[in-house]
Order: C-alpha cells, then structure tokens, then sequence
C-alpha cells in the first residue's frame, strides 16, 4: 500500500508543479500570441500591467469589436472567467485559447499580477 501511494505521489508530483509555474504556463500557451514587455503586442495585446485595465484598451493592439466594446476591467475573477471561456466570457472575442485546468489559471493569473 506504501508503495502504491509513493507511486501515485511521484506520478502526480510533476503535473502539480507545472500547474504551478505560472511563467512556464504562459510560455507554453500564450506567448505565442502575447508579449509581456510595455507597448509591444503581438497577435493579442501585451499583457504587460493587466491587472486592472480595461479589456481592449492597449493603443495600437488589435482587438475584435466585442473585446473594444466590452465594459470588463480585467482582476483575479475576471481573467479567470475569460481563460477558463473566452467566447462565453466575451462573446465575439478572437481569443479561442481556453484554459480548463482550475490550477493552471490561477497560476497564470498570479503571474500576470507580477507583470508591472
């Protein structure tokens, strides 16, 4: 049975600290499409000084209409509920990347909080 569980503990051991690692998160999932340097956006917006912005307003990112439009001021709940469903979130919005994992969000929203 001990060995049963240390089995299952070291298996599980790795994922746990990937959900973690908010950095390695957003390298892996967004940083294809977003920047985390001051006034240099990609496909998406850098995501640089996030926390408590307006969604769509970083001058000179594209953005779709409804992310223009929308009245959401990104913090913990809502970069939550717009990376666990972007177009639920925001519909009409161009991002079609979604993040189920609970962990992983919370992990990427922790990071994007350090990004100032």
């Amino acid at each position: 049975m001990a060995a049963l569980f240390l089995s299952l503990t070291s298996w599980s051991a790795p994922g746990h600290a990937q959900q973690l690692d908010g950095k390695r998160l957003f390298q892996q999932r967004c940083a294809s499409c977003h920047a985390v340097q001051p006034g240099k956006s990609g496909v998406g917006p850098t995501l640089f000084a996030v926390m408590g912005r307006k969604a769509g307003s970083v001058e000179g990112a594209r953005y779709s209409d409804a992310m223009r439009s929308a009245a959401t001021v990104w913090d913990d709940a809502t970069l939550d509920r717009f990376l666990a469903n972007p177009r639920q979130a925001i519909p009409g919005t161009s991002m079609l990347i979604a993040i189920q994992n609970p962990g992983e969000r919370a992990a990427l929203v922790d990071f994007l909080k350090t990004l100032r």
